[in-house]
């Protein structure tokens, strides 16, 4: 594009990411939560700074529209609430732990039933053994 004079007119957008302390962000944001959710979630905003900077730097320079239209997309994105964690995914690991841990337990619980009936027998065997009459032959 031309201005009045004839010069070429400068319509890309220089991008340039300015660093702020995602620790703190998420400290403040989070307070309640444990430290396990608060590393995860810094460590997912260092993913998005990092991939957002190579995203710029390999796209080059962006025309003003092909910036804004690119920023309105990725806002988009964000505002469709997608979840992280799929709730069904989510639900569906669950019941398939749940049936895992119940299948162990039975497991066990029939192991120590049958267990218990081999030391009973053992026991049971052990005391016949020892009431037994024994022959006058000794």
């Amino acid at each position: 594009m031309t201005n009045e004079i004839g010069n070429q007119e400068d319509n890309s957008v220089k991008i340039e990411i300015i660093p702020q302390d995602s620790s703190a962000i998420v400290d403040e944001q989070m307070p309640g939560e444990s430290d396990e959710i608060k590393n995860e979630t810094k460590a997912l905003i260092e993913a998005i700074k990092t991939r957002a900077q190579l995203e710029a730097q390999s796209a080059g320079s962006f025309t003003r529209e092909t910036y804004i239209e690119a920023v309105r997309r990725a806002r988009e994105f964000v505002e469709q609430n997608q979840p992280l964690i799929e709730r069904d995914r989510l639900e569906n690991s669950y019941e398939h732990l749940k049936q895992e841990a119940e299948k162990n337990w039975e497991a066990i619980a029939r192991e120590i039933h049958e267990f218990g009936d081999r030391l009973a027998d053992a026991a049971k065997a052990a005391w016949d053994a020892f009431t037994a009459p024994r022959s006058s032959n000794r």
